[in-house]
């Protein structure tokens, strides 16, 4: 279901251009109402209630807000904001309306209950993994999601690696993953729509990395899985990058993902590593049907008890961005837009 947002402030025409942003652009998030004047806003509280209200100091003194779930005083950033309604919490007004948005959500997360969503369905889960570093992994992961979104696919990239890499792709703003970490019993859904980023160059959505090592430490097994669903919701397909191990939270994810990226190179530590984990029938059994192995860097594989295989070229090029889009363009059957 879509958040009830009551806009009520006497500024009109800032009102109107919020609206029409919110009505264009996060039209799946919310139903926006407005009003400018106390007497229509009395009316429209006895009427209806509302999951959100951005109010004015001056329409909202004395009015009955009961059937506001989450009332948030509009603060213009230059009066002092020990002159708004302390019982409330308070919104910038003046920044950028993707930032007030992202705002709002984390704070409904906060009082929505857990149930509570956008009535979206859920999107495939991949997970990419290697049971050796440094094949390209992350590269392959990220040449996988844009390839999607270049064929009209809403894709979120989801990096569990305990040290991230995320930084070396995009842009170094905006809030960690870490405090969905810390509400992982809360309105999940919510919350991650409100650190959720998209990068321009590519279209893949993605979240800023976990703020410290621990963080990822502390989630369990069941974490994790719980975790995963939130992310896959509201898009066509999640794209998770594992870390190179193969402990209890990576065999839960590949077991509940709909198709594994199994990465390696030519380099014979990879390779071997590669044929120990295939040996060990009872995990890679588990996942076999839908594994999908990718011959990196150009690697030349021998026969190997896996169905379906890509290969992707050794790209040398010095920008990490210019590699992973590079690898995106390559056609390959069964991978990306052909899946």
């Amino acid at each position: 279901m879509k958040i009830q947002l009551l806009v009520a402030l006497s500024d009109g025409d800032y009102t109107e251009h919020l609206s029409a942003v919110l009505a264009e652009k996060h039209a799946d998030t919310f139903e926006v109402s407005v009003c400018t004047s106390r007497v229509l806003f009395d009316d429209m509280l006895e009427r209806r209630k509302f999951d959100v209200a951005l109010l004015e100091p001056s329409l909202a003194a004395g009015a009955n807000l009961q059937n506001i779930r989450l009332p948030l005083m509009v603060w213009d950033g230059a009066s002092a904001e020990s002159a708004t309604d302390s019982s409330l919490r308070p919104i910038r007004k003046y920044q950028r309306i993707s930032e007030i948005t992202r705002d709002l959500l984390e704070q409904y997360a906060e009082v929505a209950s857990v149930t509570g969503g956008f009535g979206s369905g859920s999107g495939n889960i991949t997970v990419v993994w290697s049971p050796a570093g440094g094949t390209g992994k992350t590269t392959v992961a990220l040449a996988y999601a844009a390839q999607r979104v270049g064929g009209g696919k809403q894709v979120t990239y989801l990096d569990l690696e305990y040290f991230s890499s995320t930084f070396a792709y995009f842009a170094e703003t905006g809030k960690s993953i870490s405090r969905a970490f810390e509400r992982i019993d809360g309105n999940l859904e919510i919350l991650l729509k409100s650190i959720r980023q998209q990068d321009n160059g590519s279209g893949i959505t993605y979240f800023q990395p976990p703020e410290n090592y621990d963080d990822m430490n502390e989630l369990t097994v069941e974490d994790i899985v719980v975790l995963a669903r939130a992310c896959a919701k509201g898009v066509d397909e999640l794209v998770i990058d594992l870390p190179s191990v193969c402990d209890k939270r990576t065999r839960q994810l590949m077991d509940i993902a709909d198709k594994v990226l199994l990465v390696t190179d030519y380099s014979r530590t990879a390779q071997v590593k590669l044929d120990q984990f295939l040996a060990q029938h009872n995990v890679f059994e588990r996942i076999r049907a839908k594994t999908r192995l990718v011959a990196n860097k150009g690697a030349k594989l021998g026969k190997l008890p896996i169905e379906v295989m890509y290969s992707l070229p050794y790209v040398q090029l010095g920008d990490t961005v210019d590699v992973y889009k590079t690898l995106s363009g390559c056609t390959l059957q069964g991978m990306g837009v052909h899946a």
